[in-house]
């Protein structure tokens, strides 16, 4: 694989600092829109995330993590023995090199090693530092340890996801980790056009809490709206219906009828005109009010016919609807292979996986995964003498 010379973020030197997924997250999407992403690792344990399963095996029986290599394509691993003042000496002067650095470690890390950002600003005064952590650099929370699961569990959003009659529930996707990489991959490549202007860098402090607690505007503006707390619906949706999830006569599928028009194809749809007239459902607000009452009614009229026979109906009436795929049937959809999503990895014992690129499209830039991901440490060398440290 060659090295990548172009995108919108070539010529961009990026340090990673990162452990298992919103550090490595974020320097992925820099890595994939063309930047030099070095990754930073101790040559004992490196990152933990290269021991998750599962494993792509070679003949030589040589394993490789498949998760590991879904956030670490694109990028260069050195390994760095935090032990070694004169290991520590080189990273520090390969820091002043540096546009870019992201770390994941806990507030204070770090900077025992000489690798704060006000240490390392006085050298490289354009440096744009970002720490992700789970509660920030400040405050009662700061030391606190973090996972996504507790991220999810303290922000109020395992308290709206699952059943109404059920428990809280964790998000299948780890998405306090990744809502947090994008964020701090975002106000990065902001402070960068900043320098680019002024001549000074940015540090900053993004933590998963509030990351989450930024795409939950619709959860707290309806708290602040009528004072009570969000609760959790399954499918459903507080101020739409029919939103949410129904059963054919074989398997489930999702109807989101989220304005008047759409609400009129699926009476339209059904058969069930006295929908219309009734006085529960006149509105968007009634409907949601009653949607109980209105998913019993509908409900009855979805079991009369296969999923697919309701989601070509709709479909053709213009209302979004959709199965309720697994990953094996969405990553199997001719729709995503035939949009470029998919692409293949090679890993470095030879072997190769399947993953999902980049999945942003840019005018006059294609994705493309020009390098494996790393082995741990493997281009230490290369990086200090291409960087001339």
């Amino acid at each position: 694989m060659s090295k990548n010379n172009h995108g919108p973020l070539a010529g961009i030197k990026v340090i990673e600092f990162g452990q298992i997924a919103a550090g490595p997250f974020a320097g992925m999407l820099f890595a994939d829109l063309g930047a030099d992403v070095v990754k930073v690792e101790r040559p004992d344990v490196g990152d933990s995330m290269r021991e998750w399963p599962p494993f792509i095996t070679n003949e030589e029986g040589e394993s490789y993590s498949s998760n590991f290599s879904s956030l670490n394509r694109n990028k260069r691993s050195i390994a760095i023995d935090f032990k070694s003042p004169a290991d520590l000496e080189r990273l520090r002067d390969l820091c002043a090199q540096a546009d870019v650095i992201v770390e994941n470690y806990r507030p204070g890390v770090l900077a025992k090693f000489g690798l704060s950002y006000d240490r390392l600003v006085e050298v490289n005064p354009k440096l744009v530092y970002c720490s992700i952590s789970g509660y920030g650099q400040k405050g009662a929370y700061a030391q606190k340890g973090a996972f996504d699961v507790t991220i999810q569990a303290i922000s109020g959003l395992m308290s709206v996801t699952g059943e109404e009659d059920g428990g809280p529930v964790k998000c299948g996707v780890p998405v306090a980790d990744f809502v947090a990489g994008l964020y701090g991959a975002y106000t990065v490549v902001a402070a960068v056009h900043q320098a680019s202007r002024i001549g000074k860098g940015s540090y900053i402090d993004c933590s998963m809490l509030a990351s989450v607690l930024g795409i939950s505007a619709l959860q707290t503006s309806e708290y602040y709206g009528n004072g009570v707390a969000p609760k959790r619906l399954g499918s459903a949706h507080p101020r739409n219906a029919p939103y949410q999830g129904y059963h054919g006569s074989d398997k489930p599928f999702v109807i989101a009828a989220g304005n008047e028009k759409l609400w009129r194809e699926v009476v339209d749809a059904v058969e069930l005109p006295a929908l219309a007239d009734d006085p529960r459902f006149q509105n968007q607000t009634l409907r949601a009010k009653h949607q109980k009452e209105l998913a019993l009614l509908l409900q009855e009229a979805f079991s009369l016919k296969t999923a697919a026979e309701w989601l070509d109906i709709f479909d053709g009436r213009g209302v979004p609807c959709a199965p309720i795929n697994t990953f094996e049937d969405i990553l199997h959809d001719p729709a995503v292979k035939e949009s470029g999503l998919i692409h293949e990895l090679a890993l470095p014992n030879h072997t190769q996986t399947t993953t999902v690129g980049y999945p942003v499209k840019l005018t006059d830039y294609e994705f493309q995964i020009y390098r494996k991901p790393p082995l741990k440490g493997e281009h230490t060398e290369e990086i200090f003498q291409e960087w001339g440290v």
